[in-house]
């Protein structure tokens, strides 16, 4: 009877309706050493209290999601669970959640513990000041991934997050608004090997020092507008992204939002006025990064309950998910 058991949860295995949802169906193993990749839930939202506030959803809806997609890479020719050990981790727990500095301070401790094993993480948000205290655990000076290494940072967005002319955002001083400028200061990224893809919308107010992207500049990093993406083309960013990074090792940021409207309208800083990218841009800008070192990445800003009825940003989610964890795992 053990054995058709057995035989029938195997068999079960490939529905997605079958089971408890883990990202991708891949085992819930919460010990970084038994995993080269590991997938994290980072259920955060108090770092961009200023817009929507339900981005600690976001796991939650792509483990969901997730369950129904394909395994097998059809560009890349390969399917990552074959090739590397590929867990979910779980989520990173956060028991001050209403407390962003508690958060951004328990978040870089779980993820140091990645570090220390050689577990290259892609996580899925929460807002995006949960990428730095992930930047802060896995790369700079005494950082395994890294090689003790500065690394560089390859930003998909329609903001910069780098607001340091802020001391906080709405008394948040390490959020979804500062993450990209302190990253930097403090030696975890090396802008002027990173590059910022995809800025666009109108100003808030006056228009900066340097334009859009002002700050950003003055720390070292390359900016690519929207509109110089549209004048520039897929293969030609992609030629930029080589040049700029090198062989140093690479950690992708992908924010929602950095995708048009109309295929990501559940974002937490959505960007109406002006086109994103199209679901293939995005795909082919991922995909054309095979090859570089990418120590880690996540995917940011998803909206659950402003999403469409068919989970079409969730879906975004997971899509761009497992681009990131195929470059990785195309590397093991």
């Amino acid at each position: 009877m053990n054995d058709d058991l057995e035989a029938a949860k195997r068999s079960a295995q490939s529905w997605y309706w079958w089971g408890i949802p883990t990202f991708f169906r891949c085992p819930w193993n919460e010990d970084p050493e038994a995993a080269d990749i590991a997938l994290v839930g980072v259920p955060h939202s108090s770092g961009n209290g200023s817009t929507e506030r339900d981005q600690h959803l976001g796991p939650r809806a792509v483990r969901n999601v997730s369950g129904f997609y394909r395994r097998s890479h059809f560009v890349h020719g390969f399917a990552p669970w074959d090739v590397a050990r590929i867990n979910d981790l779980g989520d990173v727990p956060l028991p001050e959640a209403m407390n962003n500095e508690a958060c951004v301070r328990d978040i870089e401790a779980f993820y140091r513990r990645l570090d220390a094993a050689g577990t290259r993480p892609v996580s899925m948000g929460g807002d995006h000041s949960i990428t730095g205290p992930i930047l802060k655990a896995i790369a700079g000076p005494g950082r395994r991934l890294s090689g003790g290494r500065s690394c560089s940072l390859i930003h998909f967005d329609a903001h910069t997050d780098s607001y340091d002319n802020m001391p906080h955002w709405l008394g948040a001083k390490r959020s979804a608004a500062h993450w990209a400028a302190y990253t930097a200061t403090e030696g975890s990224v090396d802008a002027h090997r990173s590059i910022q893809i995809g800025m666009r919308g109108h100003p808030a107010g006056a228009i900066h020092k340097g334009g859009v992207g002002g700050s950003s500049r003055e720390l070292g990093y390359r900016v690519v507008t929207m509109q110089e993406f549209e004048e520039l083309g897929v293969d030609s960013t992609l030629s930029l992204i080589r040049e700029r990074v090198g062989d140093n090792p690479a950690y992708i940021t992908f924010d929602l939002d950095c995708m048009d409207p109309s295929v990501a309208p559940g974002v937490s800083n959505i960007e109406p006025g002006f086109s994103g990218f199209s679901i293939r841009e995005a795909t082919r800008l991922l995909q054309g990064l095979k090859g570089m070192n990418i120590i880690g990445g996540d995917v940011v800003c998803l909206m659950p309950t402003k999403d469409s009825p068919n989970q079409i940003t969730a879906q975004m989610a997971m899509v761009m998910m497992f681009e990131i964890t195929c470059l990785i795992a195309s590397g093991s």
